[in-house]
């Protein structure tokens, strides 16, 4: 089966063919680095973290672009005396690595920071003016949008139903929706934040940045372009009426990941309803972030509940429990067999990354391996280990991998908690009513799994007897 993406510009399935069938050529809009991520940042990075290793298994290859906006109005403003703006772009940007690596995020390919393409920022700046679709005035240069044609092409909007671009101050504009290519220094900003240019000091509007990083990195056209869906205007579509009207190819396809909320508000910074990932991250398994983070379709909204991490544990522990009866079974051996993936499991993947769907094929395959350990059908039983092994592998959400070594600890110290405080209470209630025996019983029990109690005033405390 051909893979098929849902393409925003086209609002339309569509067979994906990339350009360089043995190279498939990816740039994904990604942070802003004013302050740290949320987890709607971290579902986004997932989003295309899978359809990167589902691209790669189908065609080989994939070259994936991820840039870091390091130079921005909200860093600006987020900066102090203490911290310079480009101290805090750096801390931000560890800050987000530290979380997508977390969750088990490849790197990019090449991951350009805007403030390193300043002059390719400029040099396509040149271009649209030289077409006539670029305009310097007072310091700045906006883009002509009503000299594009095609501008609106990617939201399907006409231009006077568009509200007025706010991304600078409109003193030159010719129009109010016309956007800021680059914008001139202003009193008060910093000086290491701007830069000589052709139309004087100063520093890159937002959309021109990842027009040009894309361009230097991936070349004037390339295969897909992905980011939020709320990037889709003004960003994406000042990207590509910038890129199109300078000569450029740019993207061939359009992909866009929908947003997180919180009881069906979006998830976000100026609304203060944001999880920050730091905050998930300390207390629930990183794994499973991953896992209830891809659950959902990649382009449907994902309502963060109180439910929604403790299922994606319990699924992860039916996987779990199944690969680790199967490998008893099958004498301890282990291993990925990436050739096994399920017809179904395939089907659902190359259906425009149907992750649901391709989850259900596996906690089918799941089921049958139990049922037929049960029965004593080892043959059968290792079919689905051999699958089970190669579909989670593929997600990066095998229970057993190395990898998440780390987080299964977390996990078993985590139950082993929840247990041995269960027991206290007990202890605590049977003590109340006067019954040393039954307390004793459960104090001696405690003890010979290696357990230390201390009483006191504050309560029962517990540790590990490492003596």
């Amino acid at each position: 089966m051909t893979v098929r993406l849902y393409d925003s510009q086209a609002q339309a399935l569509r067979d994906f063919a990339p350009a360089d069938p043995g190279n498939v050529t990816m740039y994904v809009c990604g942070p802003t680095v004013q302050s740290g991520p949320h987890i709607g940042h971290v579902r986004a990075a997932l989003s295309f973290d899978v359809l990167r290793r589902w691209l790669a298994h189908r065609f080989g290859r994939v070259t994936f672009v991820r840039n870091v906006t390091d130079i921005d109005d909200k860093v600006l403003v987020n900066a102090t005396a203490e911290e310079p703006w480009w101290a805090l772009a750096y801390r931000m940007e560890l800050e987000f690595s530290h979380a997508y690596a977390a969750v088990g995020i490849l790197a990019p390919t090449y991951e350009p920071r805007a403030t390193a393409s300043i002059p390719q920022m400029q040099e396509l700046i040149e271009r649209l003016i030289d077409a006539g679709h670029a305009y310097a005035a007072a310091g700045d240069v906006y883009f002509d949008v009503r000299s594009w044609p095609s501008y609106g092409a990617l939201t399907r909007q006409s231009v006077d139903a568009m509200e007025s671009a706010a991304d600078a101050d409109p003193r030159g504009k010719r129009d109010p929706r016309d956007f800021a290519l680059w914008k001139g220094a202003k009193e008060g900003e910093p000086v290491d934040a701007t830069w000589d240019s052709p139309w004087g000091a100063g520093r890159p509007g937002w959309h021109i940045e990842c027009s040009a990083m894309s361009r230097r990195y991936l070349g004037p056209e390339f295969d897909i372009h992905g980011g939020g869906l709320d990037l889709r205007f003004p960003h994406h579509e000042n990207e590509l009426a910038q890129s199109t009207a300078a000569g450029d190819g740019f993207a061939r396809y359009w992909v866009h990941n929908g947003l997180v909320t919180v009881g069906d508000q979006k998830m976000s910074k100026s609304l203060g309803n944001f999880l920050l990932a730091e905050d998930v991250l300390r207390s629930t398994d990183p794994l499973v972030v991953r896992y209830a983070l891809i659950a959902a379709h990649y382009r449907s909204s994902l309502d963060i509940g109180e439910t929604t991490f403790a299922e994606a544990d319990a699924a992860l522990g039916r996987i779990r429990s199944f690969l680790q009866r199967a490998i008893r079974a099958a004498g301890g051996s282990y291993g990925w067999f990436g050739s096994d993936l399920p017809e179904d499991f395939v089907a659902a993947m190359d259906d425009d990354l149907g992750v649901p769907q391709a989850l259900a094929v596996l906690h089918e395959t799941v089921r049958s391996g139990n049922a037929a350990l049960d029965a004593g059908d080892n043959a059968a039983a290792g079919t689905a280990l051999r699958r089970v092994s190669a579909m989670t592998a593929l997600l990066d959400i095998d229970p057993l991998a190395e990898k998440w070594g780390a987080s299964m600890a977390t996990s078993m110290a985590s139950a082993l908690h929840r247990l041995v405080t269960t027991m206290i209470d007990q202890r605590a209630a049977v003590r109340a009513d006067k019954d040393w025996a039954a307390a004793d019983r459960i104090r001696d029990a405690i003890a010979a799994a290696g357990i230390v109690l201390e009483d006191g005033p504050e309560g029962t405390h517990w540790s590990l007897n490492n003596g």
